[in-house]
């Protein structure tokens, strides 16, 4: 063991027979354990909650849109298995787009209306694994009327059920000698689903491609767009540049999910860097105890510095002995708030003991995500900021003059 490192455990266990010094040092400790604690806590609720509401855009929106300038996508098949060969792509599925007018005996709502492909649908969206009555093969059941799946916010503000009947008002009309006339079609409620996210369970609306086409007067063949999953979301530029390579850009417009929620996910990231600084004074703080402990114990250790600097120590030495003490106390102190922070987030993971309002949230528990870089950038830098709180003791230390601090010895 080194001399400087020996000498400042030995100070470090010694400070229990200084009572006043001991509680302050004690008070740096937990100052830096709650600090580190709290910021694994918050650090993970807000991953968790951008991984939350991430998975639930993406469960609803496919990762990549395909779509075209001139309003629609004619014989859109040689699209789509042109972009299955892009690597990385892992699901493609044509739409349909629209917004109409659904009506009911309980009232009136405007609705977001998409036609899909169940059985392409399920390789893009998650709508088969959100359903919680019906299901997403029902609206290929031949028969009058035809079927739409609707949310769960929809359904109970509109008294619906599975069977129920409703009217759909499209844009797409017809002229007669009264004027301008909307198509209303008759359709039964096939299913209904549940996001957790109220302003998809509460627009949103699933009809069949082909029914689509009829509500809406397209063409056969005609689509909106191609909806596009792949198999890392984080790599969406890159297929999507992949992408317009193989089908070409005239003509078509390819967005990925990071560009139409780039707004969204800025503004959480903000808040996750703002929140990172805010709990970081509580390790300031901490840091502050810490010079205090160092400043005083360097005050009472004077003749001490002195013999040892009469004996040959030089300055780098002392500065090394009280930097590393105070290094020791922030390390304590960053350990045991790993030993708190990381179990109290994985109880809260596990047990969700924390409830939220469900209309008011994406989800309506805590939920926690823990990343292995945010862990470690807590620990490095309240480390760093214990680090940083020991240089002023410490060149105080090391600037004593041993002459004048043992005149009067």
């Amino acid at each position: 063991m080194k001399f400087e490192t020996f000498v400042a455990l030995r100070y470090l266990f010694a400070l229990r027979k200084q009572s006043f010094i001991s509680l302050i040092s004690l008070f740096a400790v937990f100052g830096v354990a709650i600090g580190v604690g709290a910021l694994i806590v918050v650090i993970g609720v807000m991953n968790g909650f951008s991984t939350d509401l991430r998975d639930k855009i993406l469960g609803v929106n496919a990762h990549i849109l395909v779509s075209s300038v001139r309003g629609g996508i004619k014989n859109y098949e040689g699209l789509a298995e042109k972009a299955k060969k892009v690597p990385g792509v892992v699901g493609v599925a044509p739409f349909l787009y629209s917004e109409v007018m659904l009506s009911s005996r309980s009232g009136v709502k405007g609705v977001v209306l998409r036609g899909v492909e169940p059985e392409t649908a399920r390789e893009v969206l998650s709508l088969n694994d959100d359903m919680v009555d019906g299901s997403l093969d029902d609206l290929d059941i031949p028969g009058e009327p035809p079927g739409i799946i609707v949310g769960a916010q929809m359904a109970k503000r509109l008294g619906l059920g599975v069977g129920s009947q409703v009217n759909l008002l499209s844009p797409a009309g017809r002229k007669t000698a009264a004027g301008y006339q909307p198509k209303v079609s008759v359709f039964r409620i096939a299913g209904i689903f549940r996001t957790g996210m109220f302003e998809y369970d509460s627009t949103l609306g699933y009809v069949s491609i082909t029914d689509g086409r009829k509500l809406l007067g397209y063409s056969d063949g005609l689509v909106s767009g191609l909806e596009i999953r792949i198999e890392d979301p984080f790599a969406a530029d890159s297929v999507s540049k992949a992408l317009k390579h193989e089908l070409g850009t005239f003509g078509l417009v390819i967005r990925h999910w990071k560009e139409m929620n780039a707004n969204l996910f800025a503004a959480l990231e903000l808040e996750k860097t703002a929140m990172f600084i805010i709990l970081a004074m509580i390790v300031l703080v901490g840091s502050f105890s810490i010079v205090n402990t160092l400043v005083m114990l360097v005050m009472q250790k004077t003749k001490d510095i002195a013999v040892l600097m009469s004996l040959g120590a030089n300055e780098s030495s002392i500065r090394k002995i009280f930097m590393l003490q105070g290094t020791f106390i922030g390390l304590v102190g960053t350990v045991l708030g790993y030993a708190i922070g990381v179990p109290v987030s994985l109880l809260l993971k596990k047990y969700q003991f924390i409830q939220l309002p469900k209309n008011v949230y994406p989800t309506d528990y805590l939920p926690v995500r823990l990343d292995m870089f945010d862990l470690t950038a807590i620990g490095v830098a309240a480390f760093l900021l214990c680090f940083l709180a020991t240089i002023y003791p410490a060149r105080r230390a090391a600037a004593l003059n041993p002459s004048e601090a043992l005149r009067y010895e």
